[in-house]
């Protein structure tokens, strides 16, 4: 870790190109470095874990951050530490917001980890481990865009490390009230998204948004023998998978009358790109018709999570008196997750078969979002990609997974540019196993970022 700046100063002149590509391939083993410590710091703010880590986590990055000359402290409303730092720039320089989260997804099944999720890896030029991209590494991009300044930082800085997004962020919207003045901002830079490809860059405009319940289907007091009352008396997980089977139609198109639906970018994805990112095993079909883009991005999509049921090994010869499944709705853009939990739990009850009972609990939702990704600071951002990716034009895209806390940026902080960047490709595995962050990238995105600084102080 690099010893603390002094205070700022305002530079004669801002860096050149040349200047700051230099200056951030010099930050970055160390940059590195550090990212590799955060990763072995198991943060995950899910319920059940140890939260001691989270506690680590937050000291570690007020440390990075108060080595770069901010003004740092860890806060917190209720939740998991947050941490907020800021370092005043030069009179007349815009202030702008750089946001990540030091929280990571829990790990999964360690059967299916190569290596230890904890324990950062490199193998064919990528980082693997838990947190490797998603979103420790977006943290490191901001930290190694501040290095590069040192004590010539060309504007002024606030940086939010958040300590619970992968876990609904709960209490953001009670820090964003605590702590708005600190936070106001005329530029927000979200790093937590990604990029079109390997050698493609992206700016994030649009992004679904989810809504959670758990279905509750009933038909029986208690279990009763499969053999004496089997035929004439169903039981519950007939009956809740031939419910969830009506949340189709033929093509795998969502079936629930009321969901908002779109059109995105005018981007070709690949069928094999996105059959291989994903997984899907030889001869399964995609599901749902259209563009692949308009499917991830603007059109809804309803999965079955998870089911409380009795398991094959425990199952006894009886009737299964209730049955219970976690529905996840991703929205498209410009939907409310209330209205589509109405519009759900409307469907189910319509086609629930033989009289069962048939019960539902909102579990949470948030909200999707698009962003008017035109403007100079938006110019600003692409021109920062162009030059770090060697002149390849950056491409505007959706992402199919939601990150409710942008809607609440933008309802908090209306009259600040949101832009949303990030360090991941098609190959990250985000949430999944086996997460990595190609390194290669990850050095483009830091000059990025150091570069889209210079950029906002010379546009004032």
């Amino acid at each position: 870790m690099p010893s603390p700046v002094q205070p700022n100063r305002s530079p004669a002149t801002l860096p050149t190109d040349d200047q700051l590509r230099a200056a951030v391939a010099n930050e970055m083993p160390g940059v590195r470095a550090d990212l590799e410590r955060l990763v072995r710091i198991p943060s995950i703010a899910y319920d059940g874990f140890d939260h001691h880590h989270l506690e680590r986590s937050a000291t570690a990055v007020a440390a990075l951050l108060r080595a770069c000359g901010l003004s740092t402290e860890v806060v917190r409303a209720g939740g998991q530490p947050a941490v907020l730092g800021h370092r005043a720039g030069p009179a007349g320089r815009p202030t702008v917001l750089l946001y990540a989260h030091h929280d990571v997804q829990p790990t999964g099944d360690l059967r299916l980890w190569r290596s230890d999720p904890f324990e950062p890896v490199e193998r064919d030029g990528r980082l693997y481990g838990r947190g490797a991209a998603d979103d420790k590494a977006g943290l490191m991009a901001h930290v190694a865009a501040l290095r590069a300044f040192g004590a010539d930082l060309p504007l002024s800085v606030v940086v939010f490390v958040e300590g619970e997004e992968e876990y609904g962020s709960s209490s953001l919207p009670d820090l964003i009230a605590r702590h708005r003045e600190r936070l106001n901002a005329d530029v927000i830079v979200i790093a937590d998204s990604g990029n079109w490809d390997v050698g493609v860059p992206a700016l994030t405009t649009s992004l679904r948004g989810v809504m959670n319940c758990l279905v509750q289907v009933r038909v029986l007091r208690q279990a009763v023998h499969s053999g004496v009352f089997g035929g004439p008396v169903p039981d519950a997980l007939t009956v809740l998978a031939r419910l969830l089977g009506t949340l189709h139609d033929s093509a795998g198109s969502p079936a629930v009358a009321g969901l908002a639906a779109g059109s995105a970018a005018p981007l070709d994805l690949p069928e094999e790109r996105l059959r291989t990112a994903a997984g899907v095993l030889d001869g399964v079909r995609l599901t749902g018709t259209g563009h692949l883009v308009d499917r991830l991005w603007t059109q809804p999509a309803i999965n079955v999570l998870g089911l409380d049921a009795p398991s094959t090994r425990e199952a006894a010869n009886a009737l299964v008196p209730e049955a219970t499944a976690k529905v996840s709705v991703r929205l498209a853009p410009g939907d409310d997750p209330q209205r589509a939990y109405q519009a759900l739990c409307a469907h189910l009850r319509a086609h629930v078969d033989w009289g069962a009972e048939v019960s539902f609990r909102y579990e949470g939702g948030g909200a999707p979002c698009r962003i008017d990704a035109s403007g100079p600071r938006h110019d600003a951002a692409r021109a920062a990609f162009r030059t770090a990716w060697d002149g390849t034009d950056p491409v505007d895209i959706g992402v199919g997974g939601s990150i409710p806390f942008i809607a609440t940026f933008q309802e908090a902080f209306p009259n600040a540019a949101i832009l949303v960047t990030g360090v991941e490709d098609p190959h990250t595995r985000a949430h999944g196993p086996n997460e990595s962050l190609h390194l290669g990238e990850f050095a483009r995105v830091c000059l990025a970022e150091a570069l889209l600084l210079r950029n906002l102080a010379a546009r004032g």
